[in-house]
């Protein structure tokens, strides 16, 4: 039988009365948060903080109160959701630098909420958007694909390293077609890019995109109106991508003009084509991952950040698919 290590007591002793405030949360919620989903005992007198537990989480507890005091230092506010996702991220690297996330500042919205990745996979991708032309982002929702991806695109506009941003979709939806959708062609495909508009809408004032989209500065439609169009100057997400055609995802890929980039995403495992037709994002991965210059950035259920029911959901649906193929 096992023997069980021996508790480890560890002080950490923090100067910075204001800090430690933040540090420790509204009647130290902070650090019942911390001990809470990792197992350990902290408790706080004054300045210091005494943690005890397993040498392994204590040391991890320490990691996590050091880190986030540093990111206090570089005038980072601490919220909640921060707690969860720097548990998350020293749980599986205790040699990550919360630094290189957190301060890691994508956009700014107009409501002053700071984006920035939460995850390592989120990190991966907007390097990847920063250094590639083409970037596949590929994974299931709630993964933050399109929305970074849109914050790096109203980025890159605002500091005026593109013109455009151009932002599309199939209009495929489980196998509904357009044609039996009451409304002109605008009112039909409306609903399929209202996701688009939502986050857009998020990070900007909705005078401003409107007065940006009457200029053709930012342009949402359908990847039908791709066709026969050379994108310059422009970042261009397409989202949704796992309902293109071979041939729509082959038509856009190849649409990308100078001073342009591409950001494509999708989730492989909702496709909504009827079964004789081809996903382009399937094809794509099968035959562009060996390109140099085009990167593919995958996403898994524990890179959700959406409420912490969506990843329970994805499992009991994963769990179900599996029974299926038993059967």
């Amino acid at each position: 039988m096992e023997e069980k290590a021996e508790p480890k007591q560890i002080k950490l002793s923090f100067s910075d009365n204001e800090l430690i405030r933040h540090l420790f949360g509204e009647h130290n919620s902070n650090l019942k948060r911390i001990a809470d989903s990792i197992d350990v005992d902290i408790h706080a007198r004054g300045n210091n903080i005494f943690i005890s537990g397993d040498p392994v989480t204590a040391g991890l507890a320490q990691n996590i109160l050091q880190q986030l005091y540093g990111l206090l230092e570089q005038k980072y506010p601490i919220y909640p959701r921060d707690i969860e996702y720097a548990i998350k991220l020293l749980s599986s690297d205790d040699r990550l630098k919360l630094k290189d996330f957190f301060l890691d500042s994508v956009y700014i919205t107009s409501k002053k909420h700071t984006i920035t990745p939460k995850n390592r996979a989120q990190k991966e991708y907007i390097d990847a958007i920063r250094n590639y032309d083409i970037v596949f982002g590929i994974g299931p929702a709630g993964t933050g694909k399109t929305y970074l991806a849109m914050a790096m695109a109203v980025a890159a506009l605002t500091k005026g390293q593109i013109s455009r941003i151009i932002l599309t979709r199939p209009a495929v939806e489980a196998g509904e077609a357009l044609g039996f959708l009451p409304g002109d062609l605008a009112e039909k495909v409306d609903p399929y890019l209202r996701p688009l508009y939502d986050a857009l809408h998020d990070m900007m004032k909705f005078e401003k995109v409107a007065a940006l989209m009457e200029k053709g500065i930012i342009e949402v439609a359908p990847i039908a109106f791709m066709r026969g169009r050379t994108l310059n100057d422009s970042l261009v997400i397409l989202d949704e991508a796992q309902n293109t055609t071979s041939e729509q995802m082959k038509r856009f890929l190849t649409r990308l003009g100078f001073n342009s980039k591409a950001v494509i995403t999708g989730d492989i495992t909702q496709i909504d084509l009827p079964s004789e037709k081809t996903s382009g994002l399937v094809e794509s991965k099968n035959i562009l991952q060996n390109i140099k210059g085009i990167k593919f950035v995958f996403f898994s259920k524990t890179d959700v950040v959406r409420h912490k029911l969506v990843q329970d959901i994805i499992d009991a649906y994963e769990k179900l698919d599996q029974q299926k193929i038993k059967k």
